[in-house]
């Protein structure tokens, strides 16, 4: 009996332990489904960071391809600096005297400001009389007056030739056509005169880099800076900033800073080399007008750091007529004297004829 006791509460227990087990086992089952499950989201997660960083790198993909589209336009739009037709080169440089007398000032204001005081003349290389511009090529205020400076020192000299480019596509009144005077784009020297040394400085190009500078041409001299930091501050200009371009010192007599006579690029939009050539035997239009009115100005000054020569240009009565209304400088008694012995000379030569 007692055995038959004993197998029956061994059954019970036995029973009691795998009744046991089973819990166990449906606990640690509905314990594993959660974790099961909180690996899938962590799998989703993986898949759209995936995703997101392939469309980072696409669209990354897109703006270097758009930033090269644009910057290819850009430069497409700048024409290269090449030689300029034979015709524009004679239209520009042999312009008719009559023409220029007819113009006169072309309605402009004076552009120049007498020196101060009494500093050394400036000099050029060979010893004459220096005209300095200071510019560059992405300036369309530069662009427009190369025109006029071409006209006037090819009244004293010789230019080789000439090599036309623009004003920069991107800065206002883009892509204005002129000339440059970078020199090595010369093979002979650019401009020759027994009258006047013309000293020109391009110090940068026309098209942007990627950091939105210009690419350097030429470097200032000491002398040349000292001038440009020495002039282009009031009273010589009204400009708040430093370093306005162009920039022009004739002979350290007169100097011109930015475009004060109110020739515009403005005046030349929308027009080629050959149009703004062909312009300037029109005495009435626009073009015509600024460009020989600021030409007519630059010889005025010329001929007074040249000491009134040559005679067959400083002694017409255009050019006399402006010299009346250009500041006085330091020597302007003596410069006075030389005009009247030139006009007195000219005069002489008319009753001759």
């Amino acid at each position: 009996m007692a055995n038959k006791q004993q197998s029956a509460a061994q059954r019970r227990e036995k029973q009691r332990q795998q009744r046991s087990q089973r819990l166990q086992g449906a606990q640690n089952r509905v314990q594993s489904t959660p974790v099961a499950s909180r690996r899938k989201p962590a799998t989703r997660r993986r898949g759209w960071n995936q995703s997101y960083m392939i469309g980072i790198v696409l669209a990354l993909l897109v703006v270097i391809v758009l930033a090269f589209v644009v910057i290819s336009h850009i430069q497409s739009t700048v024409t290269p600096p090449a030689p300029t037709s034979s015709q524009v080169f004679k239209e520009v440089t042999q312009v008719d005297p009559n023409i220029l007398s007819v113009v006169g000032t072309g309605k402009l204001q004076d552009p120049f400001k007498a020196v101060q005081g009494t500093p050394p003349a400036l000099s050029g290389p060979t010893g004459k009389p220096e005209f300095l511009y200071i510019g560059a090529e992405y300036c369309p205020f530069c662009a427009a007056e190369r025109w006029a400076m071409v006209v006037a020192l090819s009244r004293f000299g010789t230019f080789s030739q000439l090599y036309q480019t623009t004003s920069s596509a991107t800065d206002s009144y883009p892509s204005t056509p002129t000339f440059t005077f970078y020199p090595k784009l010369y093979k002979t020297p650019l401009y020759t005169s027994q009258y006047v040394d013309f000293v020109p400085v391009e110090e940068t190009a026309n098209v942007q880099n990627s950091d939105g500078t210009y690419p350097p041409l030429q470097t200032l001299t000491a002398a040349q800076l000292k001038l440009f930091s020495t002039y282009d501050t009031p009273p010589y200009t009204d400009t708040a900033s430093a370093r306005s371009i162009p920039f022009v010192d004739i002979a350290n007599k007169f100097v011109a800073i930015g475009l004060p006579s109110g020739f515009s690029p403005q005046d030349l939009a929308g027009m080629q080399w050959t149009s703004i050539a062909n312009s300037l035997a029109d005495t009435s239009s626009t073009v015509s007008q600024h460009i020989l009115g600021s030409a007519n100005y630059l010889t005025a000054g010329i001929c007074i750091a040249t000491g009134q020569q040559p005679g067959s240009v400083c002694s017409t009565n255009v050019i006399q007529n402006i010299e009346k209304t250009l500041p006085k400088t330091a020597q302007s008694a003596s410069g006075a004297q030389i005009a009247l012995n030139a006009t007195l000379e000219a005069d002489l030569r008319k009753s001759l004829w």
